[in-house]
């Protein structure tokens, strides 16, 4: 076996590793909830103004696009339905995912990094104080709260983004609207989402803080450190989405 391969696998065995030691040190985290609710904070409110504005738009040319494609079929009253089911099941936890990588995942690397690169994270070692307990732990479970709750606040403002193009601009009669999406959307659809949201925000969580406190303690590293954070972090969104979609479906 070549040493590409080895390194690969190597690489795995120490991202399981850490998540192992991450998911261990949750129970003690929580005994300080302060932190991670600044933390939450952090990942979180600090990133919906990004998701809100996504969401809209993003709910406005589904409403567009959706219109476009019912009124072919003469079922523009569906509008609702298939706006609900796209964005609830599959475009907000998706596209949330994607902006929360990019928004708060990247804050995350970088800020730990810089600690490594500073030598804080040492600071904290010498001191017997455990560096992924203080830092590392509050960190992540920010991120993996603050995650499911953007996206269900992209998919409500998505499904008035749509609702403000289809009623108000095409016309669609608004009773259909709402009627037909409360008796098409089932809690198993909204399940699906929650499940996929919570799986991303622990998967671009672990990612952000493993690339941060393993980076290089250099600007350059802390830089290539925040670059692998969004481009797997992104990656691994769509590869899971997919999975989970199979899986559910």
């Amino acid at each position: 076996m070549s040493s590409g391969p080895l390194a690969s696998i190597r690489e795995v065995g120490r991202y399981a590793l850490f998540v192992g030691g991450l998911v261990a040190e949750v129970p003690r985290a929580l005994l300080r909830p302060g932190l991670v609710v600044q933390q939450v904070y952090n990942a979180g409110a600090l990133s919906l103004v990004i998701v809100m504005l996504s969401g809209l738009f993003v709910g406005m040319v589904l409403g567009l696009q959706g219109f476009d494609l019912l009124e072919r079929f003469g079922s523009e009253e569906s509008l609702g339905t298939a706006a609900a089911l796209g964005l609830v099941k599959e475009l907000g936890p998706v596209v949330t995912a994607l902006l929360f990588a990019g928004r708060a995942g990247t804050a995350l690397a970088s800020e730990i990094g810089l600690m490594r690169a500073t030598d804080q994270l040492a600071a904290m070692e010498m001191m017997a104080v455990d560096p992924v307990r203080r830092v590392v732990v509050p960190r992540f479970l920010g991120g993996v709260i603050s995650m499911p709750l953007l996206a269900a606040i992209f998919s409500m403002i998505g499904i008035y983004g749509a609702q403000l193009v289809g009623v108000q601009m095409m016309g669609v009669d608004p009773g259909q609207f709402w009627s037909q999406m409360r008796g098409a959307v089932e809690q198993a659809d909204v399940m699906e989402g929650v499940i996929k949201s919570v799986v991303f925000g622990l998967s671009c969580s672990a990612i952000a803080v493993y690339e941060g406190f393993h980076a290089a303690p250099t600007a350059e590293g802390v830089g290539r450190a925040t670059t692998r954070t969004v481009v797997l972090s992104s990656v691994m969104v769509l590869l899971l989405d997919y999975m989970l979609t199979a899986i559910l479906l």
